[in-house]
């Protein structure tokens, strides 16, 4: 077969749904002479990706929190926050007592 008839049998092959290797026994060709037109089709075919967008953005910081906190859930749903370095015991004690 000459250039362009391979092309052809390439987009066929492309258009056909067929895995290379059912498409080559269907058609009675060599697999790797088929993969190699299918591999020249796709290289030079236009991409069909569409082109990436950019779009501005303004990066905002977030506020500071003027004293860092910690949040205990209690398994009744309850929320405990408090102040990092408060007393661990204490809160352990207060997690406790929500919880009856």
């Amino acid at each position: 077969m000459e250039k362009p008839e391979w092309a052809r049998v390439a987009e066929a092959f492309e258009a056909s749904g067929q895995t290379q290797r059912e498409f080559a026994l269907a058609r009675g060709v060599r697999l790797s002479t088929l993969q190699s037109w299918v591999y020249r089709l796709r290289r030079t075919a236009p991409s069909r990706v569409e082109p990436v967008r950019l779009l501005p953005v303004q990066v905002a910081t977030r506020p500071a929190a003027t004293e860092p906190l910690l949040e205990v859930v209690a398994a009744s749903g309850a929320r405990v926050r408090f102040a990092v370095g408060t007393d661990v015991a204490y809160v352990a004690r207060l997690v406790v007592a929500l919880g009856r």
